[in-house]
């Protein structure tokens, strides 16, 4: 193998990588897990979960990578996936699909979900919406 498409091995434990409130959403905590590094910046993969109460959500945006997973580990979230409002629960997998449109406007104080993306470094546009989101269910 080349050293230009060389991955390291990497073995991360919980008690390893903190979460952090330096990623995309300040209502979010991130806890990267080391793979962008073992595959130099390929593919992100990261937990994240809710810190906030979803005041706004994330507003409708799109993101520029060649693929993008989510998979819920615990709660809840709704997502508008453009027109369509979209309830993702524990144990579900959501690929979304390059440059769809969405809006993540609720979710459980619980949620946590794993987050796998490529590349490591892609990009997230602010898009205009095709349709009205609905409120989020207050934390109590």
């Amino acid at each position: 193998m080349s050293s230009a498409t060389a991955t390291d091995f990497s073995h991360v434990k919980p008690g390893d990588t903190p979460f952090q409130g330096e990623g995309l959403r300040d209502f979010f905590v991130y806890r990267d897990l080391g793979v962008a590094q073992a595959t130099r910046g390929a593919v992100l993969v990261q937990l994240v979960k809710a810190n906030q109460p979803p005041e706004y959500g994330t507003g409708w945006h799109r993101h520029e990578a060649q693929f993008h997973i989510v998979m819920m580990l615990k709660g809840w979230a709704r997502f508008m996936y453009e027109d369509r409002e979209t309830l993702v629960s524990a144990g579900d997998c959501v690929h979304q699909r390059p440059g769809i449109t969405h809006y993540l406007f609720d979710y459980s104080p619980d949620m946590e979900y794993l987050e796998i993306v490529g590349p490591a470094d892609f990009r997230t546009v602010d898009a205009e919406g095709p349709c009205a989101v609905p409120v989020p269910t207050p934390w109590k």
